[in-house]
């Protein structure tokens, strides 16, 4: 697909998502974001499109909650009149003792991390379908791509990207030839913006063969790479330097 012109709707737009906004907007697309707290990231991404004369749609929103979806789908058509590409990026990791787990848990995981991707999927895909044909890419799990969770306390959060992949498959089914669905998979990108010590990145380091943290610019590389295709879908993509080898 070449981008020129195409609309893309980037959820979780913050760090990564940036990386991949820039990217987009780099090779032509003109840009719709959705953010709940990250407004300073959504705006200097929206900055750097405009600059280079793309259209910028900015949406405050809270996905993790599973509120006005359709609402989102609705101001892209009155925008823009067309959707070509859905990123799915927006997620929550907590980490969460097995003897403290509830339903509670379960259902932010789920919601969060599954439910809006199914349900914006679902809306988006007819819109897509005006143009002729379209591209969605979902955001999944390093551990999940390597058949097995590899932490503790993470079981709702595994079990909501595990099925993230299960979506992208049957999304890639239901939605050939029309739209490629792909997923992405990332290990060691970038830090967490928390709550992680200097020991710890240095570990992660260690166990991954490339021994480095990857950047950003890897993930979006892998974005523009699901676009820009015309015949790979229902894939999951590792962008784990080798992580998954240990």
């Amino acid at each position: 697909m070449n981008l020129k012109d195409r609309v893309a709707l980037i959820t979780g737009g913050a760090r990564i998502g940036q990386a991949v906004a820039s990217a987009l907007a780099d090779q032509g697309a003109h840009l719709v974001l959705t953010y709940r707290t990250s407004k300073t990231s959504a705006e200097e991404s929206a900055a750097f499109a405009r600059a280079r004369g793309r259209r910028v749609l900015l949406i405050k929103t809270d996905l993790t909650l599973n509120r006005n979806l359709a609402d989102i789908i609705l101001q892209i058509k009155r925008r823009f009149g067309r959707l070509d590409i859905l990123i799915n990026m927006a997620s929550i990791y907590k980490e969460q003792p097995f003897e403290k787990l509830g339903l509670k848990e379960w259902d932010e995981n789920i919601t969060a991390n599954l439910k809006h991707v199914y349900y914006l999927s679902l809306k988006a895909a007819p819109l897509m379908r005006k143009t002729g044909r379209g591209r969605i890419v979902n955001f999944a799990d390093w551990t999940v791509a390597s058949g097995r969770p590899r932490y503790k306390n993470l079981l709702p959060y595994y079990v909501a990207k595990a099925g993230v992949v299960g979506l992208t498959e049957a999304l890639a089914l239901e939605l050939a030839p029309d739209i490629l669905v792909n997923a992405i998979a990332p290990g060691p990108i970038i830090p967490p913006a928390r709550g992680v010590s200097e020991k710890e990145k240095r570990a992660v380091v260690q166990a991954t063969p490339l021994k480095r943290w990857g950047g950003p610019e890897e993930i979006a590389k892998t974005v523009l790479f699901l676009v820009e295709t015309d015949f790979i879908t229902g894939e999951c993509i590792r962008v784990d330097g080798g992580r998954h080898l240990y």
